[in-house]
């Protein structure tokens, strides 16, 4: 066996337990028709960066931080990809929600996420994921009680935008 295939798993099997909070950062950065694209570039991301994980902190945070970065910079380019049709855009969303009886709520949800700044979206993202506040703190350079205070109000934020999005439907 060559040694690039046993770099790649063994990257493949370091980054699994990362995926769904990479598929949560896409969705929370990207609209639904650039999530994919933005997936890839944090795989990318966390693939550059892995060699210099030396592990001082958790695995987790590590690639949160990585995916974190990487999505603030994809956004920056976001200007351009906009230009894009709302009809494609409309047709992933109508394909992704499916069978799902959540996938409208969810959908919503995440378009509410879009609209928070990066540093806000990154709180909530980061509270989705379990990671406790003192280590959120520790990413943002902010306390434990004001993570807490701030994904309160981000929280209640969130849920009167959805409800009224539901309304408007």
């Amino acid at each position: 066996m060559s040694r690039d295939h046993d770099i790649d798993r063994d990257f493949a099997a370091w980054l699994a337990p990362h995926l769904p909070m990479l598929h949560r950062t896409a969705r929370a950065f990207a609209e639904p028709s650039d999530q994919h694209d933005l997936l890839q570039e944090l795989t990318v991301a966390l693939w550059k960066a892995r060699p210099h994980f030396r592990k001082q902190s958790a695995a987790g945070t590590f690639a949160h931080r990585v995916a974190h970065n990487a999505a603030l910079t994809w956004r920056r380019g976001e200007t351009r990809r906009r230009m894009r049709g709302v009809s494609i855009e409309a047709e992933l969303l109508i394909r992704d929600a499916g069978d799902d009886p959540q996938g409208p709520l969810l959908e919503r949800l995440y378009a509410a996420i879009r609209t928070l700044a990066p540093v806000e979206r990154s709180l909530v993202l980061l509270s989705l994921d379990g990671v406790a506040y003192g280590e959120i703190g520790r990413m943002h350079g902010l306390t434990e009680s004001n993570v807490g205070a701030r994904l309160t109000r981000l929280r209640q934020r969130l849920s009167t935008q959805v409800k009224e999005d539901a309304d408007g439907l």
